[in-house]
C-alpha cells in the first residue's frame, strides 16, 4: 500500500537527541510499525554507537549505527550489532566537522568499507569548505567498488546549518553529476518547506528534496531545482511525485524521524499514499 517512491524513505531516529525514549520502548515501537500496513515506508532503528556500548538491542531487528564516536570503534559496535542478532542496513559517520579538511575522515571511512565490504557507508559531509573535493573522493571510492555514498545535515540550532535552496540544489546536482545517492539528516520535519514559529528557522521539506531528485535526475539546472526546493504550496511538489510513485526513488535514498507517523500522516493528506485498510 506504499508506492515504490517511498520505500524505505523514513528512518526511525526515535533514539537519537533530543529523544528521551529508552531502548526497550523504541524497539517495541519499531516492531509494532513493522507489523502495520505501512511497514514498507519504514527504514532501520537508527542506534548511537555510544549506546551499542552500553546496552546493545537483542534479537533480529533491521538497525543502522550512527557513528558518535570515532571511525575506529565503529567495527565493535557493528560486531556487537550483529553478535546481538541485528541485521546492521548500514553506518553513518562524521568525517570532519563544520570547517575542517574532510579527507582525513574519509581515508578512515575508506578503510572501514574495504574492511567489511558487507557493510553499507554513509560519509556524514559537512555542507562547507571541502565538499566537492569529498564528494569526488567518495565517487573514486565507489569506482574502486566500495559501498560509500554521502550524508549531509540540513538542519540544526543555528541559522547557518540550514542550507539555502540555492545551496542544497547544488549538492543535489553535484551528486546528480557524480551518480552518489544521498541521505540528509536534520531539519526534514515536515512534507513541505516551512518555517519554525517557535525558533524562526526555516526547514526544508522531505517531499521538496524528493521533487528536487527527480527534477535534477532530468537533467535540470541548479536554479529549476532550487525553485522545487523554495517551494511552500504542495502542488508543484505533488505532481512530479504521484507520476513516478511506482517507480524507485532517485538520488534520495532517506532521512530519519523522530516518528513514522507525522511524516505518513503528512504524505496521505496530500494524497500520495493511500490512508490504509478500513
Amino acid at each position: 500500500m506504499v508506492p515504490s517512491l517511498f520505500a524505505g524513505l523514513v528512518d526511525d531516529a526515535s533514539l537519537l537527541p533530543p529523544s528521551f525514549i529508552s531502548l526497550r520502548d523504541a524497539m517495541v515501537k519499531h516492531h509494532e510499525h513493522r507489523d502495520a500496513w505501512f511497514a514498507a515506508l519504514l527504514g532501520p532503528l537508527l542506534i548511537p554507537a555510544t549506546l551499542v556500548s552500553i546496552e546493545p538491542p537483542a534479537g533480529e531487528l533491521p538497525v543502522a549505527l550512527v557513528g558518535d564516536v570515532p571511525v575506529s570503534a565503529v567495527p565493535i559496535a557493528v560486531e556487537k550489532l550483529r553478535s546481538a542478532g541485528a541485521v546492521v542496513s548500514h553506518v553513518e559517520v562524521p568525517v570532519a566537522r563544520r570547517g575542517e579538511d574532510p579527507q582525513p575522515g574519509l581515508t578512515a571511512l575508506r578503510t572501514l568499507a574495504e574492511q567489511d565490504k558487507d557493510l553499507q557507508v554513509y560519509a556524514e559531509i559537512p555542507l562547507s569548505w571541502g565538499l566537492l573535493g569529498a564528494l569526488d573522493t567518495v565517487t573514486e571510492c565507489r569506482a574502486a567498488g566500495l559501498r560509500i555514498a554521502p550524508k549531509f545535515r540540513v538542519g540544526g540550532l543555528a541559522a547557518e546549518l540550514f542550507p539555502t535552496p540555492v545551496e542544497l540544489a547544488a549538492v543535489i546536482c553535484a551528486c546528480r553529476d557524480r551518480e552518489l545517492p544521498f541521505r540528509l539528516a536534520a531539519g526534514l520535519r515536515h512534507a513541505i518547506r516551512h518555517t519554525d514559529p517557535e525558533t524562526g528557522f526555516t526547514h526544508h521539506g522531505f517531499l521538496n528534496v524528493l521533487a528536487a531528485a527527480i527534477l535534477a535526475t532530468e537533467g535540470a539546472e541548479v536554479a529549476e531545482v532550487a525553485e522545487v526546493l523554495a517551494a511552500t504550496h504542495p502542488l508543484p511538489l505533488v505532481e512530479p511525485c504521484r507520476a513516478r510513485r511506482d517507480e524507485t526513488r532517485p538520488l534520495f535514498v532517506g532521512f530519519g524521524a523522530a516518528g513514522v507517523v507525522e511524516p505518513l500522516t503528512e504524505l496521505i493528506r496530500l494524497g500520495l499514499i493511500n490512508g490504509g485498510p478500513e
